[in-house]
């Protein structure tokens, strides 16, 4: 579907597929993603005006908050980062400064669009990879190679070369008919994958290391730079490697397929995508609020930290490798419980730039039970395809599910309230017993209902401190 397609309606029933409840959040981000693309359909002195509506998420952990802005960038197809805030330190401190988030999404960006790219010349791609396989199983010799030496031997001692010339190129002429016809057939015989199991050696590029690995963030970043400058001057070093022709195919293809891709092209549409449909996701922003005290700030201003944040959601240019990158377009989303400090703890600048409020609710007991059983990516339907692949066909009974979603929602409620991440911890101890005796000597099935669940779970669920520390 384009995205000039999406309705704010068909945004947020895509957004059902995987998230239950939410409704007001889903919506919010939906009418946000809607107002991104009627933008871009703005006249050019208009849309410069237009700025995005940054949202600022509002709900305890493990209730959908990052999932609900990485399926909206998914929608999208979108550019997407996420940071923690509180990973960052105000400048003049070691540690990540707030410009990181920025050249992490052009990169993230650029590497959308080459992707893209090479799906568009995969078949011809394919047809150049073919072409290195058979130099690789029907090496051509080169012209008058090895020549050379017997020529100079013959002058040494007066003899005559014009007939050993000729012999050469008589020579070559037959070879390079026999390796044309041998091609021919081999060409035919990989068009139809008989040759999967066949090795061959393939010479690759070498990989190289990065300069400066381990001496800080802007070290590697200058190491990065450095090394990508080296890289283009110098020539690249390769190997060979001996593998399958089978597995040569997919180590080739996107060699050959970035050969295709218009370098300058892509960093263009790169950075255009990341300055007019890139989307930050700011999580625990909470914990940079000179209020909370659960964050320990070890001497570094948390304060300072949503100054320098301030310039980039306000929109500043960012250098990057690539160039400056205009902010002012970006789609930030900033999340946090907010348990020990509220937004009006943030500094008034920067509340001022997440206008759209959103207050995710806490998940219910049937929350949990449609969170194990109707998304696309339900934990349940996981683990049974999962098992499945060792011959162990599981099925859950619905009072199985009621159990599981009873269990995990009271832990929630006697320990610590983690959302949905609880279901997980319920599940695999449910599930331990039977994923570590799988694969078993012949196939069964298994049908986990509520008694199956208690047996599994009664133990750990009735000790206190074990309970804390199992589940």
């Amino acid at each position: 579907m384009k995205l000039d397609d999406l309705t704010p309606k068909m945004i947020v029933k895509e957004l059902d597929k995987y998230i239950i409840g939410q409704d007001d959040a889903k919506k919010k981000v939906a009418i946000a993603l809607r107002n991104r693309i009627r933008r871009l359909k703005l006249k050019d002195e208009l849309k410069k005006d237009v700025i995005p509506k940054n949202i600022l998420m509002i709900g305890p952990t493990g209730v959908g908050k990052t999932e609900i802005a990485r399926r909206l960038a998914e929608i999208a197809s979108a550019p997407f980062v996420k940071f923690e805030a509180t990973r960052f330190t105000e400048v003049g401190y070691v540690g990540k400064n707030v410009e990181t988030m920025v050249k992490e999404l052009v990169d993230v960006s650029i590497n959308l669009v080459k992707k893209e790219m090479m799906e568009d010349v995969k078949d011809q791609a394919e047809v150049m990879v073919e072409e290195r396989i058979l130099d690789a199983l029907v090496p051509s010799k080169k012209k008058n190679q090895n020549k050379q030496p017997l020529m100079n031997m013959l002058s040494m001692f007066g003899q005559n070369n014009q007939y050993v010339d000729n012999d050469y190129e008589k020579n070559n002429e037959e070879e390079n008919e026999q390796n044309k016809n041998r091609k021919a057939e081999l060409r035919e015989k990989l068009k139809n994958k008989e040759l999967e199991d066949v090795e061959v050696e393939i010479e690759v590029e070498e990989d190289q290391k990065p300069m400066f690995g381990g001496m800080g963030q802007e070290f590697e970043d200058m190491g990065l730079q450095l090394g990508e400058m080296f890289s283009n001057m110098m020539p690249k070093k390769t190997i060979k490697r001996k593998m399958k022709i089978s597995d040569a195919r997919k180590v080739l293809l996107p060699i050959e397929a970035e050969k295709l891709v218009d370098q300058d092209k892509m960093q263009q549409e790169g950075m255009e995508r990341a300055q007019n449909r890139g989307i930050i996701f700011l999580d625990e922003i909470d914990k940079i609020t000179d209020n909370n005290e659960k964050s320990s700030g070890a001497g570094v201003s948390r304060e300072g930290v949503q100054r320098d944040l301030l310039p980039i959601v306000e929109g500043t240019n960012i250098m990057t490798k690539y160039g400056p990158v205009k902010t002012d377009y970006i789609l930030f989303i900033a999340a946090g419980a907010f348990h020990t400090s509220k937004p009006s703890d943030l500094i008034p600048e920067l509340q001022g730039r997440f206008p759209v409020r959103v207050e995710l609710n806490d998940l219910t007991e049937e929350d949990f039970k449609s969170i194990l059983t109707k998304p696309q990516n339900a934990i349940i339907k996981q683990y049974i395809e999962l098992l499945k692949t060792d011959g162990v066909t599981i099925e859950f009974s619905e009072d199985g599910i009621n159990s599981l979603a009873h269990i995990a929602f009271e832990l929630n409620e006697k320990i610590e309230n983690i959302g949905a991440r609880r279901l997980y911890t319920v599940v695999e101890r449910v599930l331990e017993e039977v994923s570590y005796e799988a694969p078993s000597s012949t196939e069964y099935s298994l049908n986990i209902d509520s008694k199956y669940v208690k047996n599994r779970l009664d133990d750990v669920v009735g000790d206190e401190n074990l309970r804390e520390y199992v589940l």
